[in-house]
């Protein structure tokens, strides 16, 4: 039915040089109406753009973490004991949730936060060895920083989703430990009670899931269950295991079996590949959710 296809979003974050309007256009142009906003190169007139599609009844958008790009980049991290890098985290999370509302959505997704401020050239790749924040101190103010957000987000009925975090194999062995909150199951469950409110809950990267289970040697099933109360939505690509490169999935990927079929948002986090290749990719996931 064509509002379950409405439920499996294409993510933007492939597209990192392109404006958001260059890749709505381009996306909308091949048929694809429900679009995840993330990253992108920033444009003075991407709110008035976004704004203007409002009107679009068949579109259907999500705002996803760093979105809409600022014009002045930064790494958001809303664990930070940095101030400045804090309030800026803060300050875009707020904006974030009220541009979701105003173009009609129903979440605003971010990622857990970290433990240290990498550089953004950083980002995705190795993190170079760097002093690392109290982990208690930053899991107490991400909670802080989340509770405030999530009063202003359930005033414009917005529910917040924190994704799990993703460790690479490279990244663990350089700082020989965890340096990310919310990877494995038992912290992503502390942080979840201790936020306990109605709309907060998790967006679960299947990918980010993979990779760290790998490098903390956990299992991925075990903690699909354990956090399962608080699963909203989910993010989907492969890789092998390693690091996060958002390649194509097939339908003998590992997550299927374990993933909810109820939810009404899913989105293909795929990158370097064409338009064609990711329509397929939504066919794939929307068989292998719904036949």
């Amino acid at each position: 039915s064509s509002c379950k296809r409405n439920m499996i979003y294409i993510s933007t974050g492939g597209f990192k040089s392109n404006t958001c309007s260059e890749s709505i256009k381009a996306l909308i142009k091949n048929g694809i109406f429900s679009i995840e906003l993330s990253g992108g190169r920033h444009d003075t007139n991407q709110i008035n753009f976004l704004e203007s599609l409002i009107k679009n009844k068949n579109l259907s958008l999500q705002i996803h973490n760093y979105f809409p790009p600022p014009k002045d980049p930064f790494v958001l991290n809303l664990g930070s004991l940095d101030e400045n890098i804090s309030s800026k985290s803060f300050n875009h999370a707020v904006n974030s949730i009220n541009l979701a509302a105003s173009l009609g959505g129903k979440y605003y997704s971010f990622h857990a936060g970290f433990l240290l401020d990498p550089q953004l050239n950083e980002l995705g790749k190795q993190i170079k060895k760097k002093k690392i924040y109290d982990r208690n101190t930053s899991i107490d103010l991400f909670v802080k920083r989340v509770k405030k957000l999530a009063l202003i987000a359930s005033k414009k009925n917005i529910t917040l989703l924190i994704e799990n975090n993703v460790l690479s194999l490279k990244n663990y062995k350089e700082f020989g430990k965890n340096i990310l909150l919310m990877v494995d199951h038992k912290e992503s469950a502390e942080i979840m009670k201790k936020i306990n409110l109605e709309n907060v809950k998790m967006l679960i990267d299947v990918a980010h899931l993979k990779v760290s289970s790998n490098s903390l040697n956990f299992d991925p099933k075990v903690f699909l269950n354990h956090i399962d109360e608080w699963i909203a939505a989910y993010h989907l690509s492969e890789n092998d295991g390693t690091s996060d490169d958002n390649e194509k999935f097939g339908k003998e990927s590992w997550f299927w079996p374990f993933l909810k079929k109820d939810l009404d948002y899913y989105s293909i986090e795929v990158y370097n590949t064409t338009i064609n290749e990711l329509i397929d990719q939504k066919k794939l996931a929307e068989k292998m959710l719904y036949s």
